[in-house]
């Protein structure tokens, strides 16, 4: 099971997280740890984060870096890979199809992988129709920001083999992650547990044990 660590030193929904994260101290424990891939959250108002952080992560790491944020422009995706991200999130509800089609194309032509959130079927399939290879699964109603752990349940079965499935939103603890492995999941995306944790290098290691079950799948 892959653990996608976040840098997150706020949200709308916690507030206050950790405000002085020192990015390349928690990103190298991260890796210690056991992280697949490291997660950077550069939008500043509602999360606190820049790009700078980024460029810290990606000094700090070899590992793959997400640059997440709200991106809604080709011209940001070329931004990403210029600043050394390995990917970029791009989430289905906040832009309309033809956008998110050539937020996709972008990311082919720079050579940057686009992680597609969608937290619906509907959305899903969008993201199938254009051949999205990775998909992120959301458990959090971005609008009313409450979580709903049963959406990726209901959604990462339906997830093909052939792209990588990712859930994302209200992972607490080492049962959450077993259970999304059961369910297909490929990588788990966790924030605010280990961006607030004071050892995240252990707390990053009790979430990687877990063997991923893709048969579970059913797309």
């Amino acid at each position: 099971m892959a653990i996608i660590a976040e840098v997150k030193r706020s949200s709308p929904s916690k507030g206050v997280i950790n405000q002085s994260i020192d990015v390349a101290q928690q990103v190298r424990a991260y890796e210690a740890g056991g992280a697949a891939a490291i997660s950077i959250l550069t939008e500043p108002k509602r999360f606190g984060g820049s790009n700078e952080d980024l460029l810290k992560a990606r000094a700090a790491t070899g590992l793959p870096l997400l640059k997440k944020d709200f991106h809604v422009d080709p011209l940001q995706i070329f931004e990403a890979k210029a600043l050394g991200a390995s990917a970029a999130l791009v989430i289905v509800r906040a832009v309309d199809p033809a956008r998110l089609l050539d937020l996709l194309d972008a990311g082919r032509d720079v050579g940057l992988e686009i992680l597609v959130e969608v937290r619906d079927e509907a959305e899903l399939e969008l993201a199938l129709i254009y051949q999205a290879e990775l998909i992120g699964v959301n458990n959090r109603n971005l609008e009313t920001l409450k979580i709903d752990p049963d959406n990726a349940s209901r959604i990462i079965p339906f997830i093909p083999s052939g792209a990588v499935a990712i859930a994302e939103s209200g992972v607490q603890s080492a049962d959450d992650v077993e259970k999304l492995a059961a369910l297909g999941a490929d990588a788990v995306l966790v924030g605010s547990r280990l961006s607030g944790s004071g050892d995240p290098e252990s707390a990053v290691r009790a979430m990687a044990k877990f063997q991923r079950v893709p048969s579970a799948r059913k797309g």
